[in-house]
């Protein structure tokens, strides 16, 4: 039974955004940094709208009352910018959950960070950008932002098996490549690809190439990294990726 990662998007955020006056909470379970795009600091938030059966972080996916607590934009900002600076880093992100699901605290959050020196790099599936057209809009507005659309899977099948979402849903996350490119945002797409065939592949990227061109040269292969509980996630599944790391061997281009 696929579920509708819309409807979904809605139970979550009863429980992982919540308002005080014109400030909007979201709840985070881990701020640091690390090495991935050569050094960047990190907020993981709680919560997402799909539910991917290979997620490094699908133990507070699937606890999100458990996990975390609920920070303000300006506390996230703070300990965003305080990790950057001790660290010498120069990029920011939200990842972990989905970060687009408290719409109204990332945009406070891009409001404070848009005068500074730093860039933000928002991870995301896409697909409330790709449901919101105005959605994409307003983060257009912020040029100190970069967005890595996350694909799950090359095709609306793969992407069903992967997430157990309704295939249909597969096209919200290619809506919001249109929708950025559209509106002028620096993006690029990603793509799980530990699960893919090479035919399914280039059926993918005929489709970004009907977007953008720009979006093939700059697509970035995903691939499962088997840290334990990611190896137990898909044992629970009975998925077996065609192509995996180990987490102490991960090739250099994809960090």
């Amino acid at each position: 039974m696929y579920y509708d990662p819309l409807e979904l998007t809605e139970a979550v955020r009863k429980i992982v955004v919540r308002s005080n006056g014109e400030v909007e909470l979201r709840k985070y379970y881990r701020f640091r940094g690390g090495r991935w795009y050569g050094g960047i600091a990190t907020a993981d938030s709680v919560g997402c709208n799909l539910r991917c059966k290979f997620c490094w972080s699908w133990r507070p996916r699937d606890n999100m009352s458990k996990y975390g607590r609920f920070y303000t934009p300006k506390e996230v900002y703070m300990k965003l910018v305080s990790i950057a600076s001790r660290r010498g880093y120069k990029q920011l992100r939200v990842s972990g959950g989905e970060p687009t699901i408290g719409k109204k605290h990332l945009i406070q959050l891009l409001e404070l960070l848009k005068e500074t020196n730093y860039l933000f790099i928002l991870e995301t599936n896409g697909i409330l950008l790709g449901a919101q057209r105005d959605f994409a809009k307003e983060i257009s507005r912020f040029k100190n932002v970069h967005v890595r659309v996350s694909l799950k899977g090359c095709t609306p099948e793969e992407f069903a098996m992967l997430t157990g979402a309704k295939p249909e849903a597969f096209s919200l996350q290619l809506n919001a490549l249109k929708n950025l490119v559209n509106y002028g945002v620096s993006v690029h797409p990603a793509v799980m690809l530990s699960f893919s065939t090479k035919e399914n592949f280039e059926l993918l990227v005929e489709k970004l190439r009907e977007i953008d061109e720009e979006l093939v040269e700059e697509l970035e292969p995903e691939y499962v990294f088997l840290y334990p509980h990611v190896v137990k996630l898909l044992r629970k599944y009975g998925l077996k990726p065609r192509i995996a790391y180990s987490p102490d061997n991960i090739p250099e281009e994809l960090i």
